[in-house]
Protein backbone atom coordinates (compact mmCIF):
# COMPACT_ATOMS: atom_id res chain seq x y z
CA UNK A 1 0.00 0.00 0.00
CA UNK A 2 1.10 3.32 -0.92
CA UNK A 3 1.93 5.19 2.34
CA UNK A 4 0.93 8.29 1.09
CA UNK A 5 -2.69 7.08 0.34
CA UNK A 6 -2.68 6.05 3.85
CA UNK A 7 -4.01 9.81 5.14
CA UNK A 8 -5.99 10.44 2.50
CA UNK A 9 -8.43 7.27 2.93
CA UNK A 10 -8.13 8.00 6.34
CA UNK A 11 -9.74 11.67 6.17
CA UNK A 12 -12.42 10.41 3.35
CA UNK A 13 -13.54 7.32 5.69
CA UNK A 14 -13.85 10.45 8.05
CA UNK A 15 -15.75 12.25 6.67
CA UNK A 16 -17.91 9.13 5.74
CA UNK A 17 -18.55 8.71 9.48
CA UNK A 18 -18.95 12.50 10.21
CA UNK A 19 -21.45 13.13 7.23
CA UNK A 20 -23.48 9.64 8.76
CA UNK A 21 -23.67 10.78 12.25
CA UNK A 22 -24.93 14.37 10.91
CA UNK A 23 -27.80 12.07 8.62
CA UNK A 24 -28.63 10.32 11.98
CA UNK A 25 -29.16 13.69 13.50
CA UNK A 26 -31.45 14.91 11.30
CA UNK A 27 -33.22 11.87 10.93
CA UNK A 28 -33.89 11.21 14.59
CA UNK A 29 -34.78 15.67 15.04
CA UNK A 30 -37.52 14.71 11.80
CA UNK A 31 -38.96 12.37 13.28
CA UNK A 32 -39.88 13.93 16.89
CA UNK A 33 -40.68 16.83 14.97
CA UNK A 34 -42.65 15.45 12.75
CA UNK A 35 -44.76 13.23 14.84
CA UNK A 36 -45.23 16.05 17.47
CA UNK A 37 -46.06 18.37 14.88
CA UNK A 38 -46.78 16.80 11.58
CA UNK A 39 -45.81 17.33 8.14
CA UNK A 40 -46.29 20.48 6.90
CA UNK A 41 -46.14 22.34 10.49
CA UNK A 42 -42.38 21.29 10.24
CA UNK A 43 -40.14 23.27 8.75
CA UNK A 44 -36.68 22.32 7.84
CA UNK A 45 -35.28 25.35 9.70
CA UNK A 46 -37.40 23.69 12.43
CA UNK A 47 -35.15 20.24 11.94
CA UNK A 48 -31.83 22.23 11.23
CA UNK A 49 -32.41 23.36 15.15
CA UNK A 50 -33.10 20.64 16.75
CA UNK A 51 -30.55 19.07 15.05
CA UNK A 52 -28.18 20.99 15.44
CA UNK A 53 -26.87 21.86 11.96
CA UNK A 54 -28.01 24.48 9.66
CA UNK A 55 -31.14 24.42 7.33
CA UNK A 56 -28.40 24.24 4.17
CA UNK A 57 -27.18 20.97 5.80
CA UNK A 58 -30.82 19.93 6.06
CA UNK A 59 -31.77 20.26 2.41
CA UNK A 60 -28.41 18.96 1.79
CA UNK A 61 -29.32 15.87 3.29
CA UNK A 62 -32.79 14.80 2.24
CA UNK A 63 -35.87 16.49 1.07
CA UNK A 64 -38.73 16.90 3.74
CA UNK A 65 -40.87 14.36 1.85
CA UNK A 66 -37.35 11.60 2.03
CA UNK A 67 -37.08 12.91 5.64
CA UNK A 68 -40.28 12.17 6.58
CA UNK A 69 -39.93 8.46 4.73
CA UNK A 70 -36.99 8.17 6.46
CA UNK A 71 -37.69 8.92 9.95
CA UNK A 72 -40.60 6.32 9.66
CA UNK A 73 -38.18 3.55 8.09
CA UNK A 74 -35.76 4.11 11.23
CA UNK A 75 -38.30 4.59 14.10
CA UNK A 76 -40.45 1.25 12.58
CA UNK A 77 -37.60 -0.84 10.99
CA UNK A 78 -34.55 0.66 13.31
CA UNK A 79 -32.60 1.14 10.01
CA UNK A 80 -33.35 3.11 6.92
CA UNK A 81 -34.24 1.82 2.80
CA UNK A 82 -37.14 -0.17 2.23
CA UNK A 83 -35.82 -3.53 3.16
CA UNK A 84 -37.87 -6.82 4.71
CA UNK A 85 -38.89 -5.98 8.24
CA UNK A 86 -37.31 -9.58 8.29
CA UNK A 87 -33.80 -7.95 7.13
CA UNK A 88 -34.04 -5.14 9.92
CA UNK A 89 -32.78 -4.96 13.53
CA UNK A 90 -36.54 -5.60 14.33
CA UNK A 91 -36.19 -9.18 14.05
CA UNK A 92 -33.11 -10.46 14.45
CA UNK A 93 -32.56 -13.76 15.10
CA UNK A 94 -36.15 -15.28 14.43
CA UNK A 95 -36.10 -16.98 12.02
CA UNK A 96 -33.79 -19.19 13.71
CA UNK A 97 -36.47 -19.98 16.18
CA UNK A 98 -37.55 -23.33 16.88
CA UNK A 99 -41.55 -23.49 15.44
CA UNK A 100 -42.67 -22.84 18.88
CA UNK A 101 -41.02 -19.78 19.79
CA UNK A 102 -41.30 -18.32 16.36
CA UNK A 103 -45.22 -16.87 15.47
CA UNK A 104 -44.71 -15.54 19.57
CA UNK A 105 -41.57 -13.83 18.53
CA UNK A 106 -42.42 -12.26 15.36
CA UNK A 107 -45.62 -11.20 16.72
CA UNK A 108 -43.81 -9.29 19.53
CA UNK A 109 -41.22 -8.03 16.83
CA UNK A 110 -44.23 -6.53 15.14
CA UNK A 111 -45.69 -5.26 17.93
CA UNK A 112 -42.54 -3.09 19.24
CA UNK A 113 -42.09 -1.98 15.72
CA UNK A 114 -46.13 -1.03 15.36
CA UNK A 115 -45.36 0.72 19.02
CA UNK A 116 -42.48 2.71 18.01
CA UNK A 117 -43.84 3.81 14.21
CA UNK A 118 -47.98 4.42 14.74
CA UNK A 119 -47.59 8.05 15.31
CA UNK A 120 -45.17 8.45 12.16
CA UNK A 121 -47.31 6.27 10.18
CA UNK A 122 -50.27 8.47 10.92
CA UNK A 123 -48.28 11.25 9.45
CA UNK A 124 -47.04 9.73 6.47
CA UNK A 125 -51.08 8.53 5.47
CA UNK A 126 -51.93 12.51 5.89
CA UNK A 127 -49.04 14.05 4.20
CA UNK A 128 -49.37 11.58 1.27
CA UNK A 129 -52.83 12.90 0.62
CA UNK A 130 -51.25 16.06 -0.53
CA UNK A 131 -47.34 15.45 -1.10
CA UNK A 132 -46.48 13.38 -4.63
CA UNK A 133 -42.64 12.62 -2.90
CA UNK A 134 -45.00 11.13 0.18
CA UNK A 135 -47.81 9.12 -1.86
CA UNK A 136 -44.83 7.44 -3.98
CA UNK A 137 -42.65 6.22 -0.86
CA UNK A 138 -46.39 5.26 0.83
CA UNK A 139 -46.69 3.01 -2.08
CA UNK A 140 -43.69 1.35 -2.01
CA UNK A 141 -43.87 0.90 1.62
CA UNK A 142 -47.43 -1.14 1.31
CA UNK A 143 -45.86 -3.07 -1.24
CA UNK A 144 -42.81 -4.40 0.67
CA UNK A 145 -45.34 -5.11 3.68
CA UNK A 146 -47.28 -7.21 1.63
CA UNK A 147 -44.43 -8.79 0.18
CA UNK A 148 -42.93 -9.00 4.27
CA UNK A 149 -46.61 -10.75 4.75
CA UNK A 150 -46.43 -13.47 2.13
CA UNK A 151 -42.63 -14.16 3.24
CA UNK A 152 -44.40 -14.71 7.01
CA UNK A 153 -46.97 -17.34 5.11
CA UNK A 154 -44.24 -19.33 3.87
CA UNK A 155 -42.38 -19.43 6.97
CA UNK A 156 -46.00 -20.26 8.61
CA UNK A 157 -46.17 -23.03 5.87
CA UNK A 158 -43.05 -24.27 6.23
CA UNK A 159 -43.07 -24.76 10.11
CA UNK A 160 -46.50 -27.05 9.52
CA UNK A 161 -49.90 -24.31 8.99
CA UNK A 162 -52.40 -25.53 7.21
CA UNK A 163 -52.88 -22.12 4.39
CA UNK A 164 -55.56 -23.14 1.46
CA UNK A 165 -55.02 -19.87 0.07
CA UNK A 166 -51.90 -18.10 0.76
CA UNK A 167 -52.24 -14.92 -0.71
CA UNK A 168 -55.53 -14.11 0.68
CA UNK A 169 -54.02 -15.15 4.03
CA UNK A 170 -50.72 -12.28 2.85
CA UNK A 171 -53.51 -9.58 2.96
CA UNK A 172 -55.02 -10.59 5.70
CA UNK A 173 -51.99 -10.56 8.32
CA UNK A 174 -51.03 -6.96 6.60
CA UNK A 175 -54.52 -5.78 7.72
CA UNK A 176 -54.42 -7.14 11.44
CA UNK A 177 -51.03 -6.29 11.88
CA UNK A 178 -50.80 -2.52 10.70
CA UNK A 179 -49.84 0.26 12.75
CA UNK A 180 -53.53 1.32 11.86
CA UNK A 181 -54.75 -1.87 14.04
CA UNK A 182 -52.12 -0.48 17.17
CA UNK A 183 -53.10 2.96 17.11
CA UNK A 184 -56.94 2.03 17.34
CA UNK A 185 -56.66 -0.68 20.16
CA UNK A 186 -53.66 0.08 22.02
CA UNK A 187 -53.63 4.17 21.80
CA UNK A 188 -57.19 4.77 21.22
CA UNK A 189 -59.09 2.01 22.68
CA UNK A 190 -56.95 1.26 25.94
CA UNK A 191 -55.58 -1.68 25.23
CA UNK A 192 -52.54 -2.86 26.95
CA UNK A 193 -49.46 -4.05 25.14
CA UNK A 194 -50.33 -7.66 26.37
CA UNK A 195 -54.11 -7.62 25.50
CA UNK A 196 -52.59 -6.27 21.79
CA UNK A 197 -50.28 -9.09 21.27
CA UNK A 198 -52.39 -11.47 22.51
CA UNK A 199 -55.28 -10.82 20.50
CA UNK A 200 -52.94 -10.62 17.41
CA UNK A 201 -51.65 -14.18 18.71
CA UNK A 202 -54.78 -15.52 18.22
CA UNK A 203 -55.77 -13.88 14.92
CA UNK A 204 -52.70 -15.23 13.41
CA UNK A 205 -53.56 -18.96 14.55
CA UNK A 206 -57.18 -18.30 13.81
CA UNK A 207 -56.39 -17.16 10.30
CA UNK A 208 -53.44 -19.92 9.63
CA UNK A 209 -54.73 -22.76 11.15
CA UNK A 210 -52.12 -22.97 12.79
CA UNK A 211 -51.37 -24.82 16.67
CA UNK A 212 -50.84 -22.01 19.11
CA UNK A 213 -46.96 -21.64 19.82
Amino acid sequence: MDAENVPRAYRSTLREQQALATRHRVVEAAADLFSASGFHATTMAAIARAAGVSTETVKATASKSELLVSAFEVTFAGAEGRRSLADTPVADGIVELPAEAFLAAILEAIATANERGHALWTVVLGAALSDAGVADALAAILDKRHDDYRRLVSELIARGAHVPEPERLAAELSFLLSPEGYQQLVVQSGWSRDEYVAWLHGNVVRLASAPAG
